[in-house]
């Protein structure tokens, strides 16, 4: 089945876009952005893996939808296109990245910028019907990228995985914990954030204090 993605990811995942689950995945993807209005356009869908070649994974952060207003998402998870109003979960991953860091809040909520260095920005479910969260998930998707997590583990040695919220968690029972390295916290949604399960995670500093011992390059977050 010929799937529309970055080379070097077709390469690792050719296998599983053969399997019978990706092919009724596909169908339904296709029936809903026929039938509905979806998210992200679906030039998009795979724009995690187009900004960000396997060879250069160096870190994971894992979503869990895109996001489901117009022109909010653009296919990396917590991001969103030029000249879009942050979400709330991306203004306090801005503000926990300015007092870890003491880096200024940037002007755009695109995150191409973290793509192209190596972090891949992956949502479990890659689409979603406009103004219904969740409505895509159990459809295949998240047997996908458990498989892209697994692949990433498998084949890569010292990743690290920023994995917030127990959601994301749950995804990362396929890391080896002994080749990479998982830093988890509690979610950037306010609701979690301001219960004290984020702030002060320093996971932006610690990410590049590892990435600086295994000998690469860190990220400019």
């Amino acid at each position: 089945m010929s799937v529309n993605i970055e080379n070097s990811w077709k390469e690792q995942l050719e296998t599983e876009f053969e399997k019978p689950y990706f092919k009724t995945l596909i169908d339904f993807v296709k029936a809903e952005y026929k039938n509905h209005t979806c998210y992200p356009k679906g030039k998009y869908i795979f724009s995690a893996f187009d900004h960000c070649r396997f060879d250069d994974v160096k870190v994971v952060i894992i979503g869990q939808d895109p996001y489901h207003g117009p022109d909010q998402a653009n296919g990396l998870c917590f991001s969103v296109k030029d000249g879009i109003t942050f979400p709330p979960s991306l203004i306090n991953i801005f503000k926990e990245i300015e007092d870890d860091l003491n880096i200024p809040y940037p002007s755009s909520g695109n995150l191409e910028r973290w793509a192209k260095q190596g972090v891949l920005l992956l949502n479990a479910t890659l689409t979603v019907r406009a103004h219904q969260a969740g409505s895509h998930q159990n459809k295949g998707w998240e047997q996908f990228t458990d498989a892209v997590i697994k692949i990433v583990s498998d084949k890569k040695e010292n990743v690290v995985f920023l994995l917030w919220g127990g959601y994301a968690k749950k995804k990362g029972a396929k890391i080896n914990k002994n080749k990479h390295h998982i830093l988890t916290s509690g979610h950037p949604s306010p609701l979690s954030a301001n219960r004290g399960y984020w702030f002060g995670n320093k996971h932006f500093s610690l990410a590049n204090t590892y990435l600086k011992d295994t000998n690469q390059i860190t990220i400019n977050w």
